[in-house]
């Protein structure tokens, strides 16, 4: 029983004994005490008020008398109106750090075959072109949250939909048949997934040209702008080209279907490289070409249940005005689906694979309205997750400047960004002086290292609902609130650790309860047992961000502490078994809490 919870059961004794009644334990508020106020922990006496009917500073008194004498963690006790400030035993301190420390990864739940499974889906790209910042942010998020669910005591899966059919597809299959002349990532030297956005980026020039000329045409035989415009859009060429290639591809035809598999797994393997240099991955991947026949399968069925309708058209509709929305289209009069057919589908093939117990979506917040609706859906053709799925709805990123820019010329590649991080890692941490001593190897892995976390944590450390302008500069800096700051503060602690080491100084097992704390050694304990409700917190909400400033704020009193202390050149040896005792699990802490933000620490820098 950790120091909290005895103090609360201790608390519901007390109203107990003194008034004679049964409280629950969700009624002991308890909160870290103000620093203005002496104590360590502040139990808010205003809810037991009806019951004592004593004055505030009366039931506050009480209450602290009462522990005081029966409860063996609480040291003396300070009463400020309403508030009860407790001060802590010394030794339920070092008993605490004992059990932190007895723990690898500490403040996080056993997971077993019995827990609830989460699924997390995550990434959803296309393969007409390579991942962008966007797709940054949404796979990072995707990463950790998986972590996250995980770290409280759920298994999880983590699933990816590839967009692999379509229009989009097609173009880039045609403008290749047009204008590649065989090209291939081996004979250009390009990523598959670059090479295929190339072509897509070909279509659309080709297509915008073939538009401006008949658009001239059709005005110069008398027809208005916009008579014009659309006339060209109706009449291109090129378009119908791509529009009967899309058709053969819904009729399975061989040759179609043969360019389309080998130009896709071009793709597949570029973002293969991508997703490794980013550092995540996936259970299970789905793929739109497989799912879009399951949900047309299940929509058929909803329809003959008489959950959904079929316009005289022939399409087919559900009518959510019952739940205050309007008609959504579910087939289109041709057949076709759309995309949450698609949706539909993937989310029946995925409760036949796994038997999920919840299903979180990471999209961003433009589709809103899409997951309102896919979830309504879901729970009217049965699935038992429909209703409570989880639209882990993000913002937009954006990049304050253009100097990365995309081989498309609108978005930024994430290949790019992730190398201009590494690199801009490496000239600052020459320029800090940061690789003495350091083999080439070694200064390659260490810019790999801060690079991708000064991106992750830069990224992460943002409430994800909120829109968030990326600045590459300020996210490389080793100081204030970044990945680098953190990174560098585990590596000077793993340092210390060497050194003592080296001294032939061996911690013991268990601290005796005897050793002496001071106040900043006190709060260090106490924010290193903050972690395992900081990660639970996390997975409530479902928020990366929670970790991230928690990371931050345990560096920044970490090193706080080592500016007002010495470890290895304490005034005791006690002292300086205490101190390397807290810093090795400060370090710990700091790196079980960057891997739960896909995040890795380096043991030098």
């Amino acid at each position: 029983m950790n120091i909290e919870s005895e103090i609360i059961a201790a608390v519901v004794q007390a109203v107990k004994e003194c008034y004679g009644q049964d409280v629950p334990t969700t009624m002991v508020q308890l909160q870290k005490t103000k620093a203005e106020f002496e104590g360590n922990l502040t139990l808010v006496v205003f809810p037991f008020l009806k019951l004592s009917k004593l004055k505030p500073e009366d039931t506050a008194q009480q209450l602290g008398d009462y522990l005081a004498k029966h409860c063996k963690v609480v040291q003396s006790f300070n009463v400020v109106k309403g508030f009860l400030n407790l001060t802590i035993a010394p030794a339920a301190w070092i008993s605490l750090l004992n059990r932190i420390d007895s723990e690898p990864r500490f403040g996080e739940k056993i997971v077993n075959e019995q827990s609830p499974l989460v699924m997390v889906e995550y990434s959803s790209p296309n393969t007409n072109k390579p991942l962008h910042l966007g797709h940054v942010r949404n796979n990072l998020l995707g990463w950790s949250l998986a972590q996250i669910m995980e770290a409280n005591g759920n298994r999880v899966v983590k699933t990816n939909i590839v967009n692999d059919r379509g229009i989009h597809i097609c173009k880039s299959m045609l403008a290749w048949k047009k204008w590649g002349n065989g090209a291939t990532p081996e004979s250009t030297g390009k990523k598959g997934d670059h090479l295929i956005g190339d072509y897509y980026v070909a279509f659309d020039q080709h297509y915008r040209a073939e538009l401006s000329e008949l658009t001239a045409k059709f005005k110069a035989e008398g027809m208005t702008d916009e008579e014009a415009e659309k006339r060209a859009k109706e009449e291109s060429p090129l378009m119908k080209e791509a529009h009967d290639m899309l058709v053969r591809w819904e009729q399975g035809d061989e040759e179609v279907r043969a360019l389309w598999k080998k130009m896709n797994d071009w793709v597949y393997q570029g973002f293969d490289e991508t997703y490794k240099a980013m550092g995540v991955g996936f259970d299970k991947i789905y793929y739109e070409s497989e799912t879009y026949l399951e949900g047309k399968a299940k929509v058929e069925e909803g329809l003959a249940k008489g959950l959904f309708f079929r316009k005289p058209d022939g399409s087919v509709w559900a009518d959510l005005s019952n739940e205050g929305l309007d008609q959504k289209l579910l087939l289109r009069a041709d057949g076709t689906s759309v995309y949450m057919t698609q949706d539909i589908g993937t989310a029946d093939l995925r409760f036949k694979d796994y038997p999920i117990d919840k299903m979180i979506y990471v999209v961003g917040n433009e589709q809103n309205y899409h997951f309102q609706v896919l979830s309504i859906l879901l729970d009217r053709l049965g699935f038992k997750w429909g209703k409570e799925l989880v639209h882990f709805s993000y913002g937009m990123v954006e990049l304050p400047n253009g100097k990365m820019k995309s081989r498309e010329g609108t978005v930024v590649d994430a290949d790019d960004l992730m190398e201009e991080m590494v690199s801009a890692a490496r000239r600052t941490s020459e320029e800090l002086g940061k690789f003495a001593d350091m083999t080439e190897n070694e200064r390659n892995e260490i810019a790999r290292i801060v690079g991708m976390g000064a991106l992750k944590y830069f990224i992460l450390k943002v409430d994800a609902r909120k829109n968030m302008l990326f600045n590459p500069e300020e996210s490389i800096d080793f100081n204030g609130n970044t990945g680098p700051f953190i990174q560098y503060t585990y590596a000077r602690i793993r340092s210390i650790m060497r050194k003592a080491e080296a001294e032939g100084i061996v911690l013991p097992s268990v601290l005796p309860d005897t050793l002496p704390l001071n106040e900043k050694e006190v709060q260090l304990i106490q924010k290193l047992n903050s972690f395992e409700a900081v990660v639970e917190q996390a997975g409530k909400d479902y928020s990366p961000s929670g970790i991230a400033n928690y990371c931050y704020e345990l560096t920044k009193d970490f090193n706080q502490f080592y500016h007002d202390y010495s470890i290895l050149n304490a005034e005791s040896g006690e002292a300086k078994t205490l101190r390397l005792a807290l810093a090795k699990n400060v370090a710990k802490t700091i790196k079980n809490g960057m891997q739960l933000l896909g995040i890795e620490v380096p043991e030098r820098m």
